[in-house]
């Protein structure tokens, strides 16, 4: 819908009785306020409604009054969730005053991204296609005080390497997929393979385009989801809309969805790769025939900024405490700061099933869905920006190719390597020391980063500071 005029028409057909405004906060946490249909005026649609951003994560400002959220009519949907007949809208984050965009709002930081890619020229579609995967449990418990801490996952599609009776066992019934081979698993083994139809049939309803999808490795009911590239000014919409979908869908089945980058102890992680190219006037920018890998100037040059810039942007990319449980060396993680075709432990792959001129791209590796999706996408793009404008060659600045197996490497190559951070403070110190190249043209402001900084040292210390239950098993005899 583009106007008011089909809005009402919509409304009148459908019999909405609700609109429901969405908007996200600066770590990501997707949050909504819901307006009865009587509410309905072009004056609303204009003006938006009057919210409270200091009490919503990251938004509060020293410069900032009373702030209005603004429906983007083009986003309109009928949630399919809903008793009530409802209509939701994306919004954008604005001044109530002035209605001028919010410095603050992690959507319009999006928008203001890929303006500038066109502002210089270099192209006119940024697109990115986020992997998703997620595991599935049928039980969820977890509690935290100050003389007791546990969680307790469990899904049916697995037997643990630990049990308490038989007669527990026992009570989880039929076939078991093995340990770390869940990949593309067949029904039975496959119990929730209509789970994921349903889902994917929602997400194409939308109007994004999805790929395949299929269990993944682990055999605990791990599942991915893969779709077809979309540029950065819909991503973001696409990404919240997918992940709501999933975790609905899931409580539709009596199961509970997490895209937690390491849930389970021992067991393969969820990442969120992205896969990324630009192009301008319909053409590819990230394709040249005959060089390595088939890769353009302008590819190698994005893929120096993103390793360049690869250690900052792990803050918005892998912004969890629980992120670098998955970013352990030694598990094909992608935490070394290189490019290459075959290369899992590298952060920039180009994969080997894309080779035509239409489709040729990188996948960003490191990311995991913790990740605030559109600061994610927009950093990712500043950082490639930032490599074409200074022509960075990861070629000359020991960041690839590496296509050899870097556990295997020399200790004088393998130091020469930059990895990630090993932890959540480190990274963020990371971003404190690399950001210039975010606050071209405004697209990132230094209050949001420090802001954003501060949140993130919050967890940080919220974890670090509570003992931990194997600390307990560890140390309580000393």
């Amino acid at each position: 819908m583009e106007n008011y005029k089909e809005l009402k028409k919509i409304v009148e057909k459908n019999n909405i009785q609700f609109f429901d405004f969405k908007y996200t906060d600066l770590l990501g946490k997707m949050r909504h306020l819901t307006l009865p249909v009587e509410r309905l005026s072009e004056k609303l649609l204009k003006e938006g409604e009057a919210f409270d951003a200091s009490s919503t994560s990251g938004m509060k400002s020293v410069a900032s009054g009373d702030m209005v959220i603004i429906p983007d009519i083009k986003t309109g949907h009928i949630d399919p969730f809903w008793e009530s007949p409802t209509l939701s809208f994306y919004c954008r984050i604005a001044d109530a005053e002035t209605k001028d965009d919010f410095h603050l709002d992690p959507r319009g930081v999006s928008h203001r991204a890929y303006e500038y890619l066109k502002e210089l020229n270099i192209a006119d579609e940024s697109l990115f296609a986020p992997e998703y995967e997620f595991y599935l449990f049928n039980s969820l418990k977890y509690n935290n005080s100050d003389n007791s801490s546990f969680y307790f996952l469990d899904t049916d599609e697995i037997n643990w390497n630990g049990f308490e009776s038989f007669e527990d066992l026992g009570k989880k019934e039929g076939l078991k997929i093995f340990e770390d081979d869940g990949y593309h698993s067949n029904p039975p083994l496959d119990r929730y393979y209509e789970a994921r139809n349903q889902m994917v049939k929602l997400i194409e309803e939308f109007g994004y385009h999805v790929r395949y999808h299929h269990h993944e490795v682990a055999g605990a009911s791990q599942h991915e989801i893969e779709v077809i590239p979309q540029n950065i000014d819909r991503v973001g919409d696409m990404t919240q809309t997918i992940k709501y979908i999933i975790k609905m869908i899931a409580k539709k089945f009596n199961l509970f969805a997490t895209f937690m980058p390491k849930p389970l102890y021992n067991r393969p992680g969820n990442g969120m790769h992205f896969h990324q190219l630009l192009k301008k006037d319909g053409k590819n920018l990230f394709y040249k025939k005959g060089e390595y890998a088939d890769l353009s100037e302008t590819a190698l040059y994005y893929i120096g900024g993103i390793l360049k810039h690869g250690k900052a942007l792990t803050a918005f990319l892998n912004p969890s405490t629980n992120s670098y449980k998955r970013l352990i060396p030694g598990f094909e993680a992608p935490t070394a700061m290189v490019y290459s075709k075959g290369n899992r432990s590298a952060a920039v792959r180009i994969p080997k099933n894309f080779t035509s001129e239409e489709n040729k791209r990188l996948e960003y590796r490191t990311g995991d869905p913790t990740c605030n999706i559109y600061l994610a996408v927009s950093a990712l793009l500043m950082a490639g920006i930032d490599g074409i404008k200074n022509k960075i060659d990861p070629r000359a600045n020991e960041m690839g190719p590496m296509d050899k197996n870097i556990e295997e490497l020399p200790k004088e190559e393998s130091d020469k390597i930059r990895h990630a951070p090993s932890n959540l403070r480190t990274a963020v110190k990371e971003l404190k020391n690399d950001y210039e190249f975010l606050l071209k043209n405004n697209v990132f402001s230094e209050e949001l980063i420090f802001n954003y900084i501060g949140k993130k040292m919050e967890e940080s210390n919220k974890v670090n500071n509570r003992p931990h239950p194997y600390e307990v098993e560890l140390y309580f005899n000393c």
